[in-house]
């Protein structure tokens, strides 16, 4: 009986034996199919020799014998170890070559390991040194994978011992964000650094969660909005304030989040239709300085729809301001202790920004960066929503007053005089370079400094005027006062790549050959970094013209030099002094099929660098950076103490395909189009439509190898990288949009900017994982995390409030990037 068992169980072993060899040899058939098509591409000959020898291996074991397919398997297992090594090795230095190495070699050599162990046990006898010997290797490499998982996994550190940081120029005292936080970047200097430093390295440890407010604002179930609020509150007086992706605004304590009003801007449906994304970034602030109350305001107040509490005794009465941008395009301030509408604004409290724009559609321009407050001035721009029509509404910037709501100026790149008022009937020249990120402002200087994008059809600009192509990319000077240019530099010449500068411009301060220079700070999708005397636009760090690729699609054209930034590194992949090039051994995959897909659209896409042209022929261009950076809307944080610039950056190819006129059946927003229902961007006016999805395998993973974000800190003063590392890990995404659970670095794509503070701490959540972290800014040590329960796609701010810093962050997810959606803020501080 013992040896009828014996046989029985070892014939099970047999036929697992042959089962494994079997899916070894079809998945050896696949990828010498595969490998077919890449060789006939001019790609890599490895897929065709292990799928040869896979398939083969498998054909050996069904005529049995054994022992030739254990060789063939083994010399598969043994290539494809050997040409992963040499693959990785030749694209230099990578942070997270590891995870390449595993999914280049972790289905072959896991199949062919499996199946080795079947057949010995199979065909060895259960008590020999054989069969034991492989138990016990198995056993071990399991448990070394084990140790391996663990030791990867993210933890946090210990800090490094308290040093005092240099002193280093700076601004004029007053000019850093420290109890309050104003507007978007701290102040309207863009810097997302806060003065205060009772939260340190020394004891963030202890950061615990103060409280948690809900807005109840979620995006419709059914309808076109895709929600991503990507706010940033701001904190005056004894308030914070914060706007949600319909554009409600609420008021808080600063202490427990208790309500204390809310304003309901009651968005029409139709208004989200046309909008990328549904975001309030900031709401402003104003105060007129006049202590004296306006009794005729709060006697408005009852009767106002929307705001809850009761009517505040001794309120600002208006003095003090918190405007609104709505997606519908109205601008309106409200009373910032009652949040009641301010009547002696615009009409009744409002400021129509559809005026003069000409719009055929609800939603198609809007602003979601807020407005900025400078010089006694509301500076707005507007998002203009991508590929519909040449003839999009105007890119206008306008400046209106604060207290009255009357238009000031109208910057456009078309319009020679800002402060000329519109003719009857006339409206602001279509299509034009748009400002639809935060403004900055310098009132020393007298100037507001605009990062513009490109003029609309973000692909093709054959019909794009010498003016637009100035003005496309390019920082803008111009006057608070008049808004007349004062200066312009153009980071890309007629941009095809839809590299719209999304970071707000940074004023810092520079020692350039022994002087200190106010400059401007730039940072790019590209990933280069452009520093400018603020006063003059002149480049303080070198730029050099590059050679870029030349071949646009027909009645197109490409500059034949691009502007690039040599003395910061670039940080629009890798960072490094140049451009990181990419070729067909940065494609990725979690198997040898989806690698090798991956691969081959590699080789039919066109691709060149950086500046590659989009083009009618093939599959389309692969473009690197892609649409998200680089660097994007959530701009950096500037520590001046210590002199370190940090940024956030993502790595993620696009797939940019031109369709003939002809083959486009989508009608356009403004023409009875919506855009979420269109398959290709109609990009109205030009002779395409387009479609520009992410680069991903058919597992909805990127096809490039990761890591797919970094976080680095940059000496502003050197151009050095003081330190760089991924940023961002698969615990809420994955494979078909499962998420591993697995908090192992890989890097992921990352929206919404650093918060550095003086006591030594980086904030910032951004990350496709529900996380807010605290990293220590002059070594990059990750010191604090919070599990969120939402996405943390936004910019984290801190404040002080009755002798207690908190920090703040708001957690609402972005549908766009497919992470968890929510309606949170949260906040943050040490026990008390």
């Amino acid at each position: 009986m013992p040896y009828l068992v014996e046989t029985q169980a070892r014939q099970g072993w047999r036929w697992l034996y042959l089962s494994l060899a079997t899916l070894t040899g079809l998945l050896g058939v696949v990828t010498l199919g595969l490998g077919l098509w890449l060789v006939w591409l001019g790609g890599t000959l490895y897929y065709l020799a292990a799928g040869g020898l896979l398939a083969t291996g498998a054909a050996m074991a069904w005529k049995g014998r054994h022992q030739v397919a254990m060789i063939l398997f083994g010399l598969a297992a043994l290539v494809t170890i050997a040409w992963s090594l040499i693959e990785i090795a030749a694209k230099g230095w990578m942070p997270v070559w590891g995870i390449d190495l595993a999914a280049r070699i972790g289905l072959i050599t896991g199949l062919v390991g499996a199946t080795a162990l079947a057949f010995l046990l199979w065909s060895v006898p259960p008590r020999a040194w054989p069969r034991r010997l492989a138990l016990g290797g198995t056993t071990g490499i399991v448990a070394a994978l084990a140790l391996l998982l663990v030791a990867s996994w993210e933890r946090t550190e210990t800090a490094s011992a308290a040093e005092p940081p240099a002193p280093g120029a700076d601004l004029p005292p007053g000019t850093e964000a420290g109890a309050e936080w104003t507007a978007y970047g701290g102040t309207t200097g863009g810097r997302r650094y806060s003065s205060l430093r009772q939260i340190t390295t020394a004891n963030v440890a202890g950061l615990e969660e103060a409280w948690r407010f809900r807005s109840g604002d979620h995006m419709p179930e059914h309808g076109y909005a895709s929600y991503a609020s990507q706010n940033t509150p701001i904190k005056v007086g004894d308030l914070l304030y914060t706007c949600t992706p319909s554009n409600q605004v609420f008021a808080l304590d600063p202490a427990t989040g208790e309500a204390r009003w809310h304003f309901d801007s009651q968005i029409p449906d139709l208004a989200m239709e046309p909008l990328f994304t549904a975001a309030c970034r900031t709401v402003a602030y104003f105060d007129d300085g006049n202590p004296a109350d306006r009794p005729e305001a709060v006697a408005m107040m009852p009767s106002v729809p929307g705001v809850i509490g009761p009517v505040p005794r001794g309120g600002s009465n208006c003095h003090r301001r918190i405007y609104v941008a709505t997606a519908d395009g109205r601008l309106v301030a409200l009373d910032a202790v009652g949040g009641f509408p301010c009547r002696d604004f615009g009409n009744d409290g409002v400021v129509d920004l559809t005026e003069g724009m000409g719009l055929r559609q609800m939603g198609f321009a809007s602003n979601t960066s807020g407005a900025t407050v400078a010089g006694g001035l509301l500076i707005v721009g507007q998002q203009v929503s991508d590929n519909q029509r040449r003839d999009a509404p105007s890119g206008v910037v306008r400046a209106y007053d604060a207290v009255t709501g009357e238009l000031r100026w109208a910057w456009d790149a078309l319009r020679p005089d800002a402060q000329a008022p519109l003719a009857p009937g006339e409206i602001y020249p279509r299509g034009t370079p748009n400002v639809w990120n935060p403004i900055s402002a310098d009132e020393t200087l007298g100037l507001a400094f605009l990062a513009t994008g490109n003029a609309a059809a973000d692909q093709w600009g054959g019909n794009r005027t010498p003016e637009e192509d100035r003005h496309t990319d390019a920082v803008v000077a111009v006057d608070l006062a008049s808004g007349a240019t004062r200066w312009v530099f153009t980071s890309i010449v007629h941009d095809l790549w839809d590299y719209d500068l999304g970071a707000q411009p940074m004023l810092v301060d520079v020692p350039i050959e022994g002087e200190n220079r106010r400059a401007i700070l730039q940072l790019s999708k590209t990933g280069n970094m452009f520093l400018l005397d603020a006063a003059t636009g002149e480049p303080l760090r070198p730029v050099e013209e590059r050679p870029t690729p030349q071949g646009a699609a027909p009645g197109d054209w490409v500059a034949p030099a691009q502007p690039q930034s040599v003395f910061y590194p670039n940080i629009g992949g890798l960072p490094g002094r140049d451009p990181e090039e990419i070729d067909a051994r940065h494609a990725f995959g979690l198997t040898p099929i989806d690698a090798a897909l991956c691969r081959i659209s590699f080789h039919r896409l066109r691709y060149e660098g950086m500046y590659t042209p989009p083009t009618t022929e093939g599959a389309g261009m692969l473009l690197f950076p892609g649409t998200l950076g680089g660097m994007n809307w959530g701009g950096g944080g500037f520590d001046p103490e210590r002199r370190l610039l940090i940024t956030n950056n993502s790595r993620q190819p696009n797939l940019i395909v031109l369709h003939p006129r002809e083959e486009v059946e989508d009608k356009a927003v403004g023409s009875g189009g919506v855009r979420k229902d269109q398959d290709v961007a109609p990009h109205l006016g030009t002779p395409f439509g387009i479609t520009r999805p992410v680069w991903l395998s058919g597992l909805q993973i990127p096809c490039i190898a990761p890591p797919w974000g970094f976080i680095t800190a940059t000496d502003v003063d050197t151009g050095e990288i003081v330190w760089t590392q991924p940023f961002g890990t698969g615990f809420d995404v994955g494979p078909l949009g499962i998420p591993t659970r697995l908090k192992i670095v890989t890097g992921t794509p990352n929206l919404g900017g650093p918060l550095v503070t003086a006591g030594g701490l980086t904030f910032i959540g951004a990350a496709q994982d529900n996380f807010l972290r605290a990293f220590e800014t002059s070594t990059g040590k990750l010191l604090w995390q919070a599990r969120l329960p939402s996405g943390p796609q936004a910019g984290a701010m801190t404040y002080e409030h009755e002798g207690r810093q908190y920090v703040a962050i708001s957690a609402t997810g972005h549908a766009q990037m497919d992470t968890t959606l929510g309606d949170y803020l949260m906040v943050y501080a040490l026990p008390e």
